[in-house]
């Protein structure tokens, strides 16, 4: 008995509360929404370098088109868009916002409404450490709407 709380005392120092990647997934993603509410070119910096970036646009008609980005193209449109946005009051904001895990990431998925656009669609992020170091956006799914 006493080696089993021993080792469960052991366990508990070794692996932090943080362990499984959450703290870092809600720190990320509550500094992705703050970013985004103030139209900070930051915002793109939150890409990790290979991330992939995937939107899928539904028109009203039924039709939809999906368009796959490498980061740093994504990174650059971000940059350019956030003076722009900024001037149309275009950002959106967030809710049933879950945090899954996923080997060594964490997949945050939520539902995104458009103030500008008045619709709700949903978002996938896959965060992680880049390259080893910081965590950052692994993979964006998204769905947007004309």
């Amino acid at each position: 008995m006493r080696s089993l709380v021993l080792s469960c005392l052991l366990l508990s120092i070794a692996m932090p509360a943080h362990a499984d990647g959450t703290t870092e997934a809600r720190a990320l993603f509550q500094r992705y929404e703050q970013l985004a509410a103030t139209y900070d070119p930051a915002f793109a910096d939150l890409y990790c370098d290979a991330a992939l970036v995937r939107n899928t646009r539904r028109f009203p008609d039924g039709t939809e088109r999906t368009l796959e980005l490498p980061a740093a193209q994504y990174k650059d449109l971000v940059r350019a868009a956030m003076p722009v946005a900024r001037q149309r009051s275009d950002r959106s904001t967030f809710s049933s916002v879950a945090f899954t895990r996923e080997g060594d990431a964490v997949r945050i998925t939520a539902s995104r409404y458009s103030l500008l656009k008045d619709y709700t669609s949903p978002i996938s992020l896959k965060v992680a450490a880049c390259d080893g170091g910081a965590w950052g956006i692994l993979e964006e799914i998204s769905e947007s709407r004309p």
